[in-house]
């Protein structure tokens, strides 16, 4: 029976976006859903449009450290920020990845991690209304941590959704073109926010309230998704295989030398937070939070199709120069501390260290690529995301410690570690 055809407004739209005119689209996805293709590409795209929006307006490295600093909360709360929020998604969805692959329809986990993620951010915009200091730090970071949970649901069963309703070859796109939308519009509001009168934690409360509703819009959108049954046995526990694979780290020198640069090289996010609170210290104007959004946005965008052409030739040598780059983010604010005139050194320094983290996350994506093949990758992959789960708690525990005592001891530990990666870099086999 021929397929129905799907509403031409939507169909052209979809051929428009996905660059899909050879008619072939459908090959590797059921052809139950081949039909639904343009609906579901264009809910897909709007959904992760709203989630990447949505993690901007929230992300910890700008509007949480701002609002935590504003809030009067001490600086060691803000050492947690980002691990709280990476490793909380991280570990939680190796766990928990067999358990929702034994539901043929995936797409209820979705909204459900949508609307977890949602009401998660509604709290923290109340936090923000209504408490300060430690009381204020100790309610955003579990709440953080509830968002960071349901975000591994989300993580996990948006994988298997996309693959069953988006063919290999569209999916990069999608993702990509989210990506750059979502960025683009932060872009903007940003520079419109920039021209605004001075406001108070109410305004820094909508930006939570503002990403809630992107994430219950996003829940909307995924339940209309049509997803047709797929396979439910032979899942594995991700994390039992990962730690299984641990004997590798004394035999496969290669992993091993990539595992201990990787953990290194976080120092590139970690780090950014303790420049939001020092230019804020600078300076605690809306405006220089402005500044520092549209530059985490912009950035790394701009800066990512530069560093993939480079990792094409050598995502070795793409890991060494962000790793110096890294480096010299977290010593010049040691050495400008004195001297606080100029308010546009933290916000350039912001987009440099967005630059290196890029090329961090490029870099070690494409190296881990190369160095493993098949069901090899699949394990380096499961084993590097445990380890590192387990590494961003124990940093960020250092890294409180540090900040408890100052700032600039924090940088200095950090510059450390990307010290010490620069030379792990060099000894990282050549792919």
């Amino acid at each position: 029976m021929p397929d129905q055809p799907a509403a031409k407004p939507t169909k052209q739209l979809y051929q428009l976006l996905a660059d899909d005119t050879d008619g072939r689209a459908c090959k590797d996805i059921p052809d139950e859903v081949c039909t639904a293709l343009p609906s579901n590409y264009l809910l897909l795209l709007c959904s992760q449009c709203c989630t990447a929006l949505a993690d901007l307006l929230a992300n910890p490295k700008t509007i949480l450290t701002w609002l935590l600093t504003s809030l009067g909360t001490p600086a060691s709360f803000i050492a947690w920020l980002v691990p709280l929020r990476e490793s909380g998604s991280m570990l939680p969805q190796l766990m928990i990845g067999a358990w929702v692959r034994r539901f043929a329809k995936r797409k209820a986990f979705l909204v459900l991690g949508s609307v977890l993620q949602a009401s998660s951010l509604l709290g923290m915009a109340l936090v923000a209304l209504s408490l300060e200091g430690r009381q204020a730090g100790v309610a955003i970071l579990i709440l953080l941590a509830c968002f960071s949970l349901a975000r591994g649901l989300n993580s996990v069963a948006q994988k298997d959704v996309l693959g069953k309703t988006v063919p290999k070859g569209r999916r990069g796109r999608l993702t990509g073109l989210a990506t750059s939308v979502s960025g683009v519009i932060t872009a903007v509001i940003s520079l419109w926010l920039l021209q605004q009168d001075s406001h108070h934690s109410w305004f820094y409360a909508g930006f939570l309230l503002a990403a809630a509703l992107l994430w219950f819009g996003a829940s909307a959108l995924f339940s209309a998704i049509r997803e047709q049954a797929g396979a439910s046995d032979g899942g594995v526990n991700a994390m039992q295989a990962a730690w299984q694979n641990v004997r590798k780290l004394k035999t496969d020198k290669v992993l091993r030398n990539f595992i201990i640069c990787r953990g290194l090289l976080l120092s590139s996010a970690l780090v950014q937070p303790f420049v939001v609170l020092l230019a804020q210290q600078q300076n605690n104007s809306h405006q220089t939070l402005m500044l520092l959004l549209l530059a985490s946005s912009v950035a790394g965008a701009v800066s990512a199709s530069l560093w993939g052409k480079a990792a094409d030739r050598s995502s070795k040598q793409v890991l060494q120069l962000a790793a110096v780059l890294t480096l010299l983010g977290c010593v010049l604010p040691i050495v400008y501390l004195p001297a606080t005139e100029n308010s546009w050194f933290y916000p350039l320094l912001f987009v440099w260290l967005n630059i290196s983290h890029a090329g961090v996350r490029l870099g070690r994506k494409t190296y881990l690529v190369d160095i493993a093949t098949g069901n090899q990758r699949t394990e380096y992959v499961a084993l590097s995301n445990s380890l590192m789960g387990v590494l961003l708690l124990l940093v960020g525990a250092i890294a409180a410690l540090f900040a408890a005592w100052s700032v600039t001891a924090v940088l200095c530990f950090f510059a450390l570690l990307s010290l010490v990666a620069i030379y792990f870099t060099f000894r990282l086999s050549a792919t």
